[in-house]
């Protein structure tokens, strides 16, 4: 999936989270950390191939597309539920407490799952244990993006609208109270 989805997801999911369990997860917090698997992968590659394109150093792979074996070997990183568990794990001593905003991160990794092929950076979630793929469908497709951002704006709806009416339902308590006051 791509980036900005993944942050509006694991926004969302934060949100739900906070309102139906009555967690504090930091939504901003969320949304980061279910993009850092992207940012991990693919920032410092990009930043090197944009240096190395302006110095005229790049030589492209296949296709004209530049061959970023750094993206591959970090995105195998990031993209691990292994990974994923031993930060937590590691947050989680530090904090003394679980840090429930990191699950952004494991939320986009059980995202991208179903939503790459094995084609082109399927997402390695048992790494370094095994090489288990799962090829699903691709998150680019025409039809899928709009599918996946027209989900998000019925969620986002919701969300507010769902907001919305919680206000109203406290506006008549308010009123009541500070006329109970006077």
């Amino acid at each position: 999936m791509d980036i900005f989805a993944h942050g509006l997801w694991t926004g969302a999911a934060a949100t739900g989270a906070n309102r139906k369990f009555h967690t504090n997860i930091r939504p901003g917090w969320a949304a980061f950390w279910g993009i850092f698997p992207d940012l991990f992968a693919f920032t410092v590659p990009l930043g090197l191939l944009l240096w190395q394109r302006a110095a005229h150093l790049a030589q492209a792979g296949p296709h004209g597309v530049p061959h970023l074996p750094l993206a591959w070997q970090l995105y195998q990183i990031s993209h691990s539920l292994v990974t994923f568990s031993a930060v937590f794990g590691i947050a989680w001593m530090i904090a003394r407490r679980p840090v429930l905003e990191l699950l952004g991160w494991a939320l986009h990794i059980l995202i991208d799952m179903p939503t790459h092929t094995v084609r082109f950076f399927p997402t390695p979630f048992l790494w370094p244990v095994s090489s288990y793929r799962v090829s699903g469908i691709s998150w680019a497709n025409r039809w899928f993006m709009l599918v996946n951002y027209t989900a998000l704006a019925v969620v986002y709806f919701l969300m507010w609208r769902s907001r919305q009416r919680r206000r109203a339902k406290q506006r008549p308590d308010q009123v009541s109270s500070t006329a109970q006051i006077l």
